[in-house]
This record gives C-alpha cells, sequence and structure tokens, in this order.
C-alpha cells in the first residue's frame, strides 16, 4: 500500500513535469510558429493562389480564375502588347547580372581579403573603410551613382576621362542599355565586395600557419601557396559566398529603379524589378506572381547545380 501510493506521487510529479515542460516548449516556439505561419506560409501560399488567377485588388471584387494563362503570357505572347520579349530581356539581364557580379566581387573580395590578411598594421581601418559601401543605403548609393555617371561634360566620371584624354565627348551612360547595365553592375560590386572582404579576412583566420610555414620551406611562391593552400582550405567559405551573392543578385531591383527606371524602353529591366512594375506600376498583381514563381525556381535550380558542383568538384 505505501509503495502503492509512493508510486502515484511520483508519477503525478512526473506528469505534472511533462506538461510544464511542454507549455513552457509553446511559450518559447508559438510565437516562432505564428509569426512563420502569417509572415511565411500564408504570403507564399497566396502568392501561388495569385499567379493562377487574374487578381483583383479591390475588396469584394472577385478574381477570375485563368489557369496558366500568366504563364503563357509570359513565356510565348508575341506582338506589340506581349510581355514575352520583355520577360525574356529581365530574365536575360538577370542572368547577365549573376555572370558578372558573382565573380566580379568574389575575385576582388578575396584579393583585399588576402591582402588585409598580410597586414601587419591598420587591418581594422581597412576593413572598416571598405564594409561603409556595404552598410549605406541602396537607395543613396543609387543615387549617388546616377548622378556620377550623368552625360554632361561636369559628371564625374565623364569629367576623369575627358581629362585624362581618352573620351573627346561625354558618353550618355544611362541612355544605352549596354552602358546602363555596366553602372548597374559596377555598383553592386562596389557595395557588395567589401562584404566578401569580411568573409574571407574572417576565414583567412582559421587556416593554420604551419601549412604557409612547410610550403615556404619546400619553396613554393606567393602564388602557388594561395592557389594551392588557401583557396583549396577556404571552399565551404567560397560556396557559402557563391550562393548567397547569387542570391543578391537576382534581387537587383533598387538600383535598377532609382538609376535607370527599367529604361531605356525597359532594356535594363531584372526579373524583380520587372515583376515589381508589373505589379504596383501595371497592377497585374497575378502576372507578377507568376514571375516571381519562375524567380524563385531559377534562383532554387542554380543554387542547387553551383551545391551539386562543387560536391563533385571534391
Amino acid at each position: 500500500m505505501e509503495f502503492s501510493d509512493r508510486y502515484k506521487k511520483l508519477n503525478s510529479k512526473k506528469n505534472k513535469y511533462s506538461w510544464s515542460e511542454t507549455r513552457d516548449a509553446w511559450l518559447f516556439t508559438g510565437i516562432g510558429v505564428v509569426l512563420f505561419l502569417v509572415f511565411v506560409l500564408y504570403p507564399q501560399v497566396k502568392n501561388f493562389y495569385m499567379a493562377f488567377t487574374e487578381y483583383n485588388i479591390l475588396p469584394g471584387q472577385p478574381s477570375k480564375f485563368i489557369g496558366l494563362d500568366n504563364f503563357r503570357t509570359m513565356f510565348f505572347s508575341d506582338g506589340a502588347l506581349g510581355e514575352s520579349k520583355y520577360f525574356w530581356v529581365a530574365f536575360k539581364n538577370s542572368l547577365w547580372a549573376v555572370i558578372v557580379t558573382v565573380p566580379g566581387q568574389l575575385i576582388l573580395g578575396v584579393m583585399l581579403a588576402t591582402i588585409i590578411h598580410n597586414l601587419t598594421r591598420g587591418r581594422l581601418l581597412y576593413k572598416i573603410l571598405l564594409y561603409i559601401p556595404v552598410i549605406s543605403s541602396w537607395i543613396v548609393v543609387s543615387v549617388l551613382f546616377k548622378y556620377i555617371f550623368q552625360d554632361t561634360k561636369g559628371s564625374l566620371v565623364n569629367y576623369a576621362l575627358i581629362q585624362a584624354n581618352l573620351i573627346d565627348t561625354p558618353i550618355a551612360w544611362l541612355q544605352n542599355a549596354t552602358t546602363a547595365n555596366i553602372v548597374i553592375w559596377a555598383l553592386c560590386i562596389w557595395k557588395g565586395v567589401g562584404w566578401v572582404m569580411i568573409i574571407y579576412t574572417a576565414a583567412l583566420q582559421s587556416v593554420p600557419k604551419s601549412m604557409y610555414e612547410v610550403a615556404k620551406i619546400e619553396g613554393a611562391n606567393a602564388f602557388q601557396t594561395f592557389f594551392k593552400i588557401t583557396i583549396p582550405l577556404l571552399k565551404e567559405t567560397t560556396i557559402y559566398s557563391i550562393v548567397q551573392l547569387t542570391i543578391g543578385a537576382f534581387g537587383i531591383m533598387i538600383q535598377v529603379i532609382m538609376i535607370t527606371g527599367g529604361g531605356p524602353m525597359g532594356k535594363t529591366e531584372t526579373l524583380n524589378s520587372y515583376m515589381y512594375s508589373q505589379a504596383f506600376s501595371q497592377f497585374k498583381f497575378g502576372y507578377a506572381s507568376a514571375v516571381s514563381i519562375v524567380m524563385g525556381i531559377v534562383v532554387i535550380g542554380i543554387t542547387l547545380i553551383q551545391r551539386r558542383a562543387f560536391k563533385e568538384g571534391q
């Protein structure tokens, strides 16, 4: 009888502690779950639904279900009013942004990180100076680049080129699709290189100094040491950086809106800026949702290919 009472008390305490732990767990995770459902899952599900409708934002107005028409318009529509050609221009510009800005930021960032890592004095100062563009507002730096690349003789870039006798007349940087895209890519590289530098300066500290000492004894020069020791040992950092930079390149939007507005004639639009203009300028929210789904699939696909390529390279 005494044993039975003691067992009941222990079981009661166990149930009490179990309920208490469950309650505490829900208190900690419940808010996160609610926020995830409201701000992540619901918008994704709603966006997917909108992509198959002619979505109407007016309260009480029905949104017509049109199936795959938004995707057909995106890929196959022709004629003067067809959206297909504008979508493919934006798609091409996004791919070019990845091809140009990702290697540009990565190469310059690694070079700067290596130089700073080998300095004996002033490391912190150089890190701060190079990181300032990273934390600067995209709107501010975009307006700055727009003014220094104006088509007048007094703009900073044209003035410098004229003074250096490299050109005779000012270049209309933002009036030509090629040069306008170059300005946007230059801004992305300038602003992002500091982030890459910080990532690699941190990673370089984990490389054992003994490996460099052995390489020096073996007669390896700086070039051989960098490509045979430093780069292979930082492979995980490189994978992470490339994936993040690729996602960032597909996210180009503010630069386009502030510098070119998508012009001339939509030739500098990227997928992100094109989606934004279709939603908030043309009010084609269903079509914009379809563009966002395609962009998400492309980004995920490229990221998976990159990861697979690096794993096979190992």
